[in-house]
Formats: structure tokens, C-alpha cells, sequence
């Protein structure tokens, strides 16, 4: 993986212990901390599309709703 993914990773484990403090609910962190990775890697995703297509914005909110990653 590059760089860019651990990175989204790290932050995606930082909002579930801000959610999920207690880790002994680790079911619920688990759940919340794979949500939040998969979220950001799709808006980082649509953000890259739109950047690289012309600014095309439809294609940036088909690939978020495509996942169903509301703003």
C-alpha cells in the first residue's frame, strides 16, 4: 500500500477512538473505524476523479453515490 493509504488509515483509527473511547467494545470500534476507512478512501477517490477529469463534478458525486458517501 502507498503512503496515502496508511495515511487514511491513521485517520480513520483516530475517529473511531474519538467515537469508541473504550476499546473494549472493540466490536463497535472495529465497525466504526472500517466504515470511516472506507468512506474517506471513496471521497479521496472522487476528490482524485475530479481532479484529473476536467472538474467534472458529476463524476465526482457518481462515485460517492455509487458507495453512498453523503457530504
Amino acid at each position: 500500500m502507498n503512503e496515502q493509504i496508511y495515511k487514511i488509515a491513521r485517520q480513520a483509527d483516530a475517529l473511531a477512538r474519538e467515537i469508541e473511547p473504550d476499546l473494549r467494545e472493540i466490536v463497535r470500534y472495529n465497525r466504526i473505524r472500517d466504515e470511516k476507512f472506507a468512506e474517506m478512501i471513496v471521497r479521496e477517490s472522487a476528490h482524485v476523479a475530479l481532479m484529473s477529469n476536467g472538474n467534472n463534478l458529476h463524476v465526482c458525486e457518481l462515485i460517492k453515490q455509487h458507495f453512498g458517501v453523503e457530504e
